[in-house]
């Protein structure tokens, strides 16, 4: 078991983080679903974040690509979040694929002052979802360095990374490293959305009993399992 230190009071999450842009919003709620918030404030969120303080023993980082975690609290509840890196040059492709497997967020990244990047988007897109269900995964399209560009020219560009973006049903985002501009709004959708996601995994794993649930036995049954039928065991027929 691991104690992990407090979150920052600068990664607290209280309500679902906005879109960048409406237009290419693939998530247009701005609230989280109910089932969640209810999970949340009965501590009912099973083995989503750290809210027991356990630690994963069986974890293993793997040297190959960037690794970062970075804690967040969703609803109250601490949650981690962790991101792969991977490099972007066509002669690593066949070391990144190895990485994709079992994401649950997806972010594409092209800069936006370079169109030829753009146009590689949904090859890495195909390549990602080769080892993952299309249907189950978080994608995101996100341009960077736009401190580089002028406002013309991000115009002119912003219109095709829309397009791009709806077509592979992904949320579009800008934003520049080096000013800071809409990073933490960035990764706060991203965490916000990949929690929510795991706590619906979580109640519908779970069945009919919720998360949380005691199972009770009637004071009254003396012997609760007497009226159990008895199986043989194979092996003694």
């Amino acid at each position: 078991m691991s104690v992990l230190p407090p979150v920052r009071r600068d990664r607290i999450i209280p309500d679902l983080p906005s879109c960048f842009t409406k237009e290419a919003a693939l998530h247009t709620k701005d609230i989280f679903n109910p089932k969640v918030k209810r999970a949340c404030q009965d501590d009912r969120t099973g083995t989503v974040g750290f809210c027991k303080d356990t630690f994963d023993k069986n974890y293993k980082a793997t040297i190959g690509v960037d690794f970062e975690m970075e804690r967040f609290e969703v609803l109250g509840v601490p949650f981690s979040l962790q991101l792969w890196d991977t490099a972007g040059q066509e002669r690593f492709k066949c070391i990144a694929s190895t990485y994709y497997r079992g994401a649950q967020a997806i972010i594409i990244v092209f800069d936006v002052n370079d169109i030829a990047s753009l146009d590689h988007v949904k090859q890495w897109l195909r390549d990602a979802l080769k080892e993952n269900d299309p249907t189950s995964v978080l994608l995101f399209l996100v341009g960077t360095k736009k401190d580089l560009s002028s406002a013309a020219q991000y115009n002119l560009i912003e219109k095709d990374a829309v397009k791009v973006a709806k077509e592979i049903r992904a949320e579009y985002w800008t934003l520049s490293s080096l000013t800071g501009e809409n990073v933490k709004e960035f990764f706060f959708r991203v965490a916000s959305l990949t929690f929510e996601a795991n706590v619906l995994a979580e109640l519908e794993k779970t069945g009919p009993r919720k998360i949380g649930d005691v199972v009770r036995i009637n004071n009254n049954d003396k012997n609760p399992f007497k009226n159990a039928k008895k199986s043989k065991s194979n092996c003694c027929q």
